[in-house]
């Protein structure tokens, strides 16, 4: 393949200069005669899935260089409307790793190109599988459906989006050589069978549409299984097919939907997959891998490697599944996927086996692998100060009402709320959260009486409140689901009545709101905390070499980690996942804070280890 930015006999140059139209020279990219075609000559792609929305923007080029150096010729990625359009009327493309212009940019940079996947529904095991969480106000407006005002919405998003890449397409000199059409909508029209295949394939149209109006110019595809074409394909869109290992498969179906022509691409390929708490860690064998990869290069297949680096849930962007067993299955804080390139940017052996598997086989070179980022421990942190929640939120104005509402009625998307209920007289009996969403301690005048928890569908259990005693209920919104007919359904909170002896619990319900969007402030709070309330932890520690580090949290139970302000995300006991990826270019020499929110608190804690290793498979 002719390397990206030019045609001449300068391979490995990098680009070094904004990426404008009028400064880079264009370039055709098309699907024509059954072949992808760039610069009209015929062209395989060799990609890799990298969402910049997980990985610190500091990270980025090693990220990139990684993928190149694997011997890939593209990065793909999802963009999350969700992570752009916080709240309604609140666009960022610019702080941080919100900065997707300059993400295409650097890949221009590297060399690679780029597939854009912009939904606007994304799956990929993130919150809401990227549909802003405010979209549930509307109570007109039905997600994921061939309804104007959910069209609408989605038309605002993608015109916002476009005027950020349109500029960054390939026929203005840009890396972006194709944009996917919505996403794996196959799949979900199979499991909404109550809406009619006709209204389903209205609404896939309309968003091939609409990405051709705002700007986006193609070539366009759609991701789906193979058996599953014939509610996922569009037309106007080349059906990509996800998971597929049969080439006589992917072929036959590609030919029913694309008048007997190819290209033939597999969207998905997964050298890993995703997990959840209180479920093993997955893991996928290399040789498995090496195996199917290889079957890709002789047949002249196009592929993706979903993914070939996770990288990392920070803060709540963690979605969900659920299944036969569970009513919620969140996704853990790290996005490793048992990838080619780990959560923290390593080498690993699946890495090391695709890299000299397609240096036999592709014609372009293949650059050396970047030098690692350098890793860390730290002496024990020490918490310097431990402030009980129930303290922290006195100052906290609660919102009252004669049933409890939804995070969506109180306006919050994430994090936590604290109901409480006063009770004139005596009361004992089964409690019980049916409509908890998703996880609760359960306080009787400040004192832990147990845990509701959605992952186990355990929703009710035995309380005694004495006259005058107050029934306290932490909740936590462990994400919304991502994927399947239940996305549709994906309120947050306690979303119907509470019922205590049979009898739904009215009446001056106190809620405050505690989204923990931005690290508290505990400068002016007592240090008070005690076993079983949940609290909140704070300390400083010095760093004289900066790197990589792992925060162990295998003694701790169930909360969240900021560092120097920046959301780590979950941890929980219960597994597999007992560490938090701290990125070295988050920290600083001299100086650092941390601050530690949490939940159970068996027992008050002194310090907060690091560790050199990730540990992702314990589970408890």
């Amino acid at each position: 393949m002719p390397p990206f930015s030019f045609k001449s006999a300068a391979l490995g140059l990098l680009l070094t200069t904004s990426l404008t139209a009028q400064a880079q020279q264009k370039h055709t990219f098309e699907i024509k005669d059954g072949q992808f075609r760039y610069d009209g000559q015929p062209t395989q792609i060799h990609s890799g899935e990298m969402h910049y929305a997980r990985v610190p923007k500091e990270y980025w080029r090693h990220r990139l260089k990684m993928l190149k150096a694997m011997g890939l010729n593209t990065v793909a990625t999802y963009v999350f409307w969700n992570y752009h359009h916080p709240t309604p009327g609140t666009w960022d493309f610019k702080t941080g790793s919100h900065n997707l212009p300059e993400f295409l940019k650097t890949a221009q940079e590297e060399g690679l190109f780029v597939i854009l996947r912009p939904g606007p529904y994304a799956c990929a095991e993130w919150e809401f599988g990227g549909y802003p969480w405010w979209l549930q106000q509307n109570k007109n407006l039905v997600i994921r459906a061939n309804n104007q005002p959910f069209l609408d919405s989605c038309r605002v998003y993608l015109r916002h989006l476009a005027q950020q890449v349109k500029g960054y397409q390939v026929s203005h000199g840009g890396p972006v050589i194709m944009t996917q059409v919505e996403n794996e909508f196959g799949s979900y029209v199979s499991q909404r069978p109550d809406v009619p295949l006709a209204e389903h394939r209205q609404y896939n149209a309309a968003i091939r549409q609409q990405l051709a109006e705002v700007g986006f110019e193609g070539p366009f595809f759609t991701s789906d299984a193979s058996s599953l074409f014939e509610g996922g394909a569009t037309p106007g869109a080349l059906p990509t097919a996800n998971g597929e290992d049969n080439v006589e498969r992917l072929k036959k179906a590609v030919n029913q939907y694309h008048n007997n022509l190819g290209p033939y691409m597999v969207a998905e390929y997964y050298p890993g997959w995703l997990d959840h708490w209180g479920e093993p860690f997955v893991r996928v064998g290399t040789e498995q891998v090496a195996k199917q990869v290889e079957t890709y290069l002789k047949n002249d297949v196009s592929f993706n490697f979903y993914m070939v680096h996770g990288g990392t849930n920070f803060g709540f962007t963690a979605g969900a599944n659920y299944d036969g067993k569970h009513d919620i299955q969140p996704d853990i804080t790290s996005y490793d996927y048992d990838a080619p390139i780990s959560e923290a940017g390593w080498v690993t052996p699946k890495y090391t086996a695709i890299r000299e598997l397609m240096q036999r086989y592709v014609k372009y070179p293949v650059p050396a692998v970047p030098a690692p980022i350098l890793v860390i421990t730290l002496p024990p942190i020490a918490l310097s100060k431990a402030v009980s929640l129930f303290d922290f939120k006195r100052d906290l104005k609660p919102v009252v009402s004669s049933t409890p509402l939804t995070f969506e009625d109180l306006g919050q998307g994430h994090g936590y709320v604290l109901y409480s209920k006063r009770f004139v007289q005596p009361v004992q009996g089964k409690l019980q959260v049916k409509g908890l969403r998703d996880y609760a301690t359960v306080y009787v005048n400040g004192k832990l009486v147990g845990e509701l928890n959605r992952q186990q569908n355990k929703y009710e259990l035995d309380v005694q409140i004495p006259a005058n005693g107050t029934l306290e209920l932490l909740v936590e919104n462990m994400g919304r689901i991502n994927y399947g007919a239940d996305i549709v359904h994906n309120t947050k909170g306690i979303i119907s009545p509470v019922v205590l002896s049979g009898a739904d619990v009215t009446g001056d319900w106190q809620m405050v709101k505690l989204p923990f969007d931005r690290v508290p402030d505990l400068g002016k709070y007592p240090a008070k905390s005690q076993a079983g309330q949940p609290t909140l932890y704070t300390g400083t520690f010095e760093v004289k070499q900066i790197g990589d580090t792992f925060l162990d949290m295998r003694d701790w139970g169930k909360g969240i980690v900021f560092v120097n302000g920046h959301p780590l995300g979950r941890y929980w006991k219960v597994g597999p996942q007992q560490t938090l990826y701290l990125p070295g270019c988050w920290l600083t020499k001299g100086k650092n804070t941390v601050v530690v929110l949490e939940q159970q608190n068996d027992v008050l804690h002194k310090d907060l280890k690091t560790t050199d290793k990730p540990i992702l498979d314990a589970l408890r």
